[in-house]
């Protein structure tokens, strides 16, 4: 029973290492991943628009 608890708790600690992280704020890369992918989505929207049109 000490094992399953000690493997437990690796594994809790291993998962909390790698979530925590993604709760920081975001850096400079990461903004600009995000406007880049905010124009290419406003671009394909322009795009259906106007084929829509016709």
């Amino acid at each position: 029973m000490k094992l399953n608890a000690t493997i437990f708790t690796a594994l809790l600690a291993a998962t909390l290492m790698i979530t925590l992280p993604g709760c920081d704020n975001q850096g400079p890369m990461e903004e600009a991943g995000e406007a880049i992918d905010d124009s290419i989505e406003e671009t394909g929207d322009a795009i259906e628009d106007a084929t829509d049109r016709d």
